[in-house]
């Protein structure tokens, strides 16, 4: 770049004359006007008005001149470089809104079509049901309390007066985890449960238990080797078989609307005495017969729901509890057959295949 020279002619210097000014603006206009898109004119701003354009570069040259030549060719270049520039920006703006327009066109949903959606899931049958049987309880002030699948030998037979050599233990039953004399199973009942709780809680006691059992039953429509338990235990003083009656009564109603149940007489280790307890059929209500027939009793007029009873003093004991001044009840039922019973369900396999369908169908209220 040359110093300054007072006799320097500006008109003489190509870069700097009117001519050459306004041709660089000519052509930075054509490409200006001639980007169809921001990206094409953000390189037409690179090559005519960014740092190496010719107009920047004319404008470096204006530094070299003497002092009474830069004022006009100042005022030249600058005056054209806002043209430019001008130019670029009413540009930037037409395209922004050209394009904007464009892709709201291209992106537009037709809320008139038809839209494919992925299949909702649905709580399963059972999981509903439980949700529900809890809900029963915790309304009269009962608490939901849960134990390991995976028990020890102590809690599933022994705490509940189950001997060493009773039937249930034996692999016929029992699935037991090895090694072999390691005192682990899975759970045959949930009424572990209720052994760990009163191990643990203050008295009185008022739980109810749900949750998975294990059994080497078989696999048909009336068996499954894993199902599902809710098992109810109360724990206080003064407590009779007539409490007993009105929490089931109470319980079945919740269940199944207004029905009638009824006690059978019958034996388990864990409470005494015992009985088994019977719905009145929600379907004939009692009165099939020869004449009359029903498949969901067999006309038998009742159907088998579970187990209850007083709980044994010796269960009471071998939990700390003294059995002279406390005593309670407890009670069971499968939440799967509960499930069979409102709905009409006719084969348990269906519970545990996975169809989303079953799960949709299967609506728990439905025979309330």
């Amino acid at each position: 770049m040359s110093g300054p020279n007072d006799n320097f002619d500006p008109k003489q210097v190509a870069a700097l004359s009117a001519e050459a000014i306004d041709g660089f603006v000519a052509d930075a206009l054509a490409a200006v006007g001639a980007a169809a898109t921001t990206a094409e004119l953000k390189q037409v701003r690179l090559l005519h008005a960014g740092d190496k354009s010719p107009l920047a570069l004319a404008n470096r040259e204006i530094g070299a001149l003497p002092p009474a030549a830069r004022k006009e060719a100042g005022a030249r270049v600058g005056k054209a470089r806002g043209r430019v520039t001008e130019a670029i920006v009413t540009r930037q703006d037409e395209l922004a809104a050209s394009e904007q327009a464009a892709a709201l066109i291209a992106e537009r949903v037709d809320m008139t079509l038809p839209v494919d959606l992925h299949p909702q899931g649905a709580l399963h049958p059972v999981t509903s049901l439980i949700d529900e049987m809890c809900d029963v309880f915790v309304a009269m002030g009962w608490e939901v309390a849960e134990g390991p699948e995976a028990e020890g030998e102590w809690y599933n037979f022994d705490a509940l007066n189950l001997g060493p050599d009773h039937p249930a233990r034996g692999e016929q039953d029992t699935l037991w985890i090895e090694p072999m004399g390691s005192g682990k199973l899975l759970r045959t009942q949930t009424s572990p449960v209720q052994a760990r709780a009163m191990l643990t809680r203050d008295l009185p006691l008022y739980i109810v238990s749900p949750g998975k059992v294990f059994r080497a039953d078989e696999y048909d429509a009336t068996h499954l080797p894993v199902f599902h338990q809710l098992e109810g235990l109360v724990v206080d003083k003064g407590i009779s078989m007539a409490d007993l009656r009105g929490v089931l009564d109470h319980f079945a109603q919740a269940m199944f609307g207004d029905v009638t149940t009824r006690m059978r007489p019958h034996y388990f280790p864990f409470t005494e005495p015992s009985a088994e307890v019977d719905l009145q059929c929600f379907v004939c209500r009692g009165e099939s017969g020869p004449d009359k027939p029903c498949r969901t009793c067999r006309s038998e007029g009742w159907i088998e729901w579970g187990g209850c009873g007083v709980v044994n003093p010796r269960v009471l004991q071998a939990c700390g509890i003294d059995s002279e001044v406390y005593s309670g009840f407890a009670f069971g039922m499968g939440v799967d057959r509960t499930v069979m019973f409102r709905t009409g369900a006719p084969d348990l396999r269906d519970f545990v295949e996975g169809d989303i369908r079953f799960s949709r169908s299967t609506v728990v209220g439905g025979n309330r």
